[in-house]
């Protein structure tokens, strides 16, 4: 599913997109969405899951870490927490329309980029089978003055990369997976989130509610204050770098690796 810059769906030059009878519906597509957290989903790509997934495509959730850090709050336990952190990423995914969840579990903030992490998302890469990534992209240590990237997300993004090229592809990786009956598998498409190098725009006005929905579902993180107004003006300033401008849109720098 290449996408232009409003997230239309586009054909290879040497393929032919599957069509309905009245020759407009896209070939359904599968899509894992990796990311370090419960939550991190919501906040960088959940319109483009909610679009696509409007539109017939599978999306799947690879969530690396527990998330079992995420309060300052000492009445409530790290297994707690993550118990809960789970429960909220299942009615995030529901409204979003995303059909599973892969937990691995990592303990939060303790994620490195190391062969053991590296293998797990083999594992998952060969088990979902997906045709499109979405990740987030390493080389991003910090945004502007006042956000330095959490460690557990560039770590889950080098990992991701070192994954999907060349291991999940190559049998002489990891071998005892072919035990397991995970044949090697090679996506078409990748999308990294929060990249500096963003290139592709995709239109996520229908969406924005149900971004926000999806958001809201992580009661743990969100506590009392309303993410609508920041949420809103991070994707209104996306949607003003489309061409053409869209309302609200999400960005990301694309893929179309070959092999």
């Amino acid at each position: 599913m290449r996408m232009n810059e409003q997230g239309v769906p586009e054909a290879r030059e040497h393929e032919q997109p599957a069509v309905s009878g009245d020759g407009a519906t896209p070939p359904a597509k599968r899509v894992a969405v990796i990311m370090a957290h419960p939550d991190d989903a919501e906040f960088v790509c959940a319109g483009t899951v909610a679009k696509w997934a409007a539109e017939g495509h599978e999306v799947v959730y690879v969530i690396v870490t527990n998330g079992d850090k995420g309060t300052h709050d000492p009445s409530i336990t790290p297994a707690q927490l993550a118990e809960i952190r789970k429960r909220e990423q299942w009615e995030a995914a529901r409204i979003l329309g995303v059909k599973d969840i892969i937990f691995l579990d990592w303990p939060d903030g303790m994620v490195v980029p190391d062969l053991t992490l590296r293998r797990a998302l083999v594992r998952a890469v060969r088990r979902i089978r997906p045709d499109i990534v979405i990740s987030g992209d390493p080389t991003v240590y910090w945004v502007g003055n006042t956000y330095i990237n959490h460690p557990d997300h560039r770590a889950v993004a080098e990992a991701t990369l070192a994954a999907l090229y060349p291991a999940a592809g190559n049998r002489n990786y990891f071998p005892e997976l072919l035990d397991e009956g995970l044949e090697p598998h090679t996506i078409r498409e990748l999308y990294l989130y929060s990249s500096n190098g963003a290139d592709t725009f995709v239109d996520i006005t229908p969406y924005m509610e149900r971004k926000l929905a999806a958001l809201r579902a992580h009661a743990s993180q969100i506590g009392e204050w309303n993410p609508d107004e920041m949420i809103r003006e991070w994707a209104r300033e996306e949607g003003k770098r489309a061409n053409p401008p869209v309302e609200y849109a999400e960005s990301f720098k694309h893929f179309t690796p070959e092999g």
